[in-house]
């Protein structure tokens, strides 16, 4: 347990288990929202690259804001919003 405690960076095991918790709920909450966002936007006949490419881009700016949401729900606004800069700072977007 220690070794993911130091991986998540966090100090008890009740910290980890709502950093657990959070990412999972965001996940799949992404997935069902971007789903039918998806199904109400674009339609397509058969599931080609073209359909997970805009799959793919609808669903990552969505799980990015739910994992800030459900964080903020269960009381963890600051370590998710740490990730959340650290995830951005990858891609290139200038934080303070």
């Amino acid at each position: 347990m220690k070794k993911l405690r130091d991986f998540f960076k966090v100090d008890s095991n009740i910290r980890l288990l709502i950093v657990f918790i959070v990412f999972s709920v965001a996940g799949s909450l992404s997935l069902v929202v971007a789903d039918n966002i998806f199904s109400y936007l674009l339609e397509f006949e058969d599931h080609d690259s073209l359909y997970w490419f805009f799959r793919i881009i609808i669903l990552f700016p969505i799980y990015q804001v739910l994992l800030i949401v459900t964080g903020t729900i269960f009381g963890e606004f600051r370590y998710f919003w740490e990730i959340e800069k650290r995830i951005l700072k990858r891609l290139g977007f200038k934080l303070k």
